[in-house]
């Protein structure tokens, strides 16, 4: 093939764009699948407390500990940059707006992607490439509904309550930076945080972002997982995919999300 022919280029950059587009739409409707299985986890909610501790719990470690240090460097950074502008009484009010608004959501979710996301491709994809999920249609038993879909939701659960846990913790560590290290006033520091942060705006449009985060990394993870290819290199494949598309999907969101809000 002569791929210094423009019409060779073109070919295969409309041959990649259909596979996108087709590949993007098998994944809209896996996920309207899944979703439509929601119900039916009512009737077995074991299905579903397993994979909450699964994805969620077993991540709750590592988002605290990140959290008290991103706090703790928030609070280093807008002290020794608020303090030229003799500001520092607002650095309570800095550290809890950046996680709330953005970091605690962003860096929340890019956790739970390196920590379950890629532990949720892994393991369906290892039950596909076993033909675990064959051996359940023998059964009669939906693949989706009982596999796919207890731990769908149950990442749309978990990742909320990891922003929560990662915001309330970094605002911890930007205390300790700030008022025991650096010596800023507690009360300043507490005060200008319920004076400045608004329920609506910050808090509500941190937890918007982040349930729509939990959407599209589990969505991503279990999808790339159960259309992997069955082999130890289609897994491997499948979990780096997992990781790339989960992260970048949540930095466009983000600035879209973003912009919506405050546009708004």
């Amino acid at each position: 093939m002569n791929t210094a022919n423009p019409a060779v280029w073109v070919q295969r950059i409309g041959a990649e764009a259909i596979e996108l587009v087709g590949r993007l739409g098998h994944a809209t409707v896996f996920l309207l699948k899944s979703i439509g299985h929601f119900p039916s986890l009512l009737r077995r909610p074991s299905l579903l407390t397993r994979q909450i501790y699964s994805v969620g719990v077993l991540t709750v470690s590592i988002t605290v500990v990140a959290g008290a240090f991103v706090g703790m460097v928030l609070g280093f950074q807008g002290y020794y940059t608020l303090i030229d502008f003799s500001a520092e009484s607002s650095l309570g009010l800095l550290v809890a707006l950046s996680l709330t608004r953005e970091l605690g959501p962003v860096l929340s979710a890019l956790l739970y992607t390196g920590r379950a996301g890629s532990a949720l491709t892994a393991e369906i994809g290892l039950m596909k490439t076993t033909e675990q999920l064959a051996a359940l249609e023998m059964m009669a038993v939906n693949p989706i509904r009982r596999v796919i879909s207890p731990r769908l939701l149950a990442g749309i659960i978990a990742v909320p309550l990891l922003c929560a846990m990662f915001t309330l913790v970094g605002i911890l560590g930007g205390y300790f930076a700030s008022v025991i290290q650096l010596g800023v006033d507690s009360g300043v520091y507490w005060s200008s945080i319920a004076d400045g942060v608004d329920l609506r705006l910050d808090i509500m449009n941190g937890m918007i972002k982040s349930v729509v985060f939990g959407i599209l990394v589990t969505w991503i993870a279990v999808f790339e997982g159960y259309d992997s290819y069955p082999s130890a290199e289609g897994i491997s494949r499948a979990t780096t995919r997992t990781v790339v598309t989960a992260s970048l999907a949540i930095l466009g969101s983000d600035y879209i999300l973003t912009a919506l809000m405050f546009r708004s």
